[in-house]
């Protein structure tokens, strides 16, 4: 894309030698350079924004990816060799994934691939169309329409005073009062303000949660799982309160807790439930109650989503208290 300004946030492509109908020879390729360096190439009239859409046969990108990143190359084959279908889902196999080195097609590959200059091979494409890869909350604030004072509201906003500022809200009401330049973002997990000109710093503010062991690092309040998901609604000491939401056919694993009793009560929709030898319906406005240590299983033979709220109690509550006995979607 033909930049418009200097932007520390985009990968930067050198123009080379004409390659045909517009098209030029990639002559070197720097991803996210400082801003003095990425205002030189702005002037300079030589280099275009990485849009990051690449055209390329999978044959040539892993042929590439095994020259230049052969741990990763050999990670993700394993993962994809080792993976399981899961309806419309792939999901590679985690220990393989998890061997991966961490890095961006940018930095591990087109770097590396555009300085050597007997393998680059590839062209690059202008496209003028107004584009914005909205990698910023600034860059979502400048593509979005704006009131009279330069502000831009999504969601539960209110703006007394302030100017040139975006607020996202997911559900709490969020009112900015006497701010300018702020990007202020409501979600269920967790609450950001930055001024506008230091979104991007925000990188380090998750490495720091990971440092701390933040679970808003990993985790979402809502966790999506192969028969639909789970919405975290409150915990306390002993106890905690999930929103489930089960698709038409589907069902949990066979399983039992150590630890945790569990009761269900249905809101929405039928459910079958095994609870030890047991097995039953249960319609909307009707409930029933999991022991510690009992084999159950919950699913939903209708037509429409199943929605119940599940109240957990026990001396721990954490995920991994869960034994399997049977999973359809091949889980351990």
């Amino acid at each position: 894309m033909p930049p418009t300004h200097p932007d520390t946030g985009f990968g930067y492509i050198k123009l080379g030698g004409a390659a045909g109908s517009g098209a030029r020879r990639i002559e070197r390729f720097v991803e996210k350079p400082a801003e003095e360096l990425a205002a030189q190439y702005v002037a300079s009239g030589e280099y275009w924004w990485n849009s990051g859409i690449f055209v390329v046969r999978a044959s040539v990108w892993l042929d590439t990816l095994e020259r230049f990143q052969p741990e990763m190359h050999e990670a993700c084959v394993a993962a994809f060799a080792n993976g399981l279908g899961d309806g419309p889902f792939f999901r590679p196999a985690l220990a393989d994934f998890e061997r991966s080195p961490s890095d961006s097609i940018d930095y591990a590959v087109m770097e590396r691939l555009c300085a050597d200059v007997a393998l680059a091979s590839g062209i690059v494409v202008p496209l003028e169309a107004g584009w914005s890869d909205l990698g910023s909350w600034d860059a979502v604030w400048d593509a979005l329409d704006k009131d009279a004072d330069g502000n831009v509201a999504r969601g539960r906003v209110v703006f007394e005073g302030a100017t040139a500022s975006l607020a996202h809200s997911e559900g709490r009401l969020v009112a900015c009062v006497g701010v300018t330049n702020v990007v202020v973002v409501e979600t269920v997990d967790a609450v950001l303000v930055a001024d506008r000109s230091r979104v991007q710093d925000v990188k380090g503010v998750v490495e720091r949660i990971k440092a701390g062991q933040g679970t808003e690092a990993d985790t979402h309040r809502k966790v999506r799982r192969p028969w639909g998901y789970y919405d975290s609604i409150d915990q306390g000491e002993r106890f905690q309160v999930k929103r489930i939401v089960v698709q038409p056919g589907a069902r949990l694993s066979l399983q039992l807790h150590h630890h945790r009793a569990e009761h269900w009560i249905v809101v929405r929709g039928t459910a079958r439930v095994v609870r030890g030898d047991e097995q039953f319906m249960l319609s909307e406005n009707e409930s029933t109650y999991i022991p510690i240590g009992v084999q159950h299983r919950l699913e939903n033979p209708g037509k429409l989503p199943l929605e119940i709220i599940e109240v957990q109690s026990g001396s721990y509550l954490g995920e991994d208290d869960i034994v399997r006995f049977d999973d359809t979607y091949g889980r351990a």
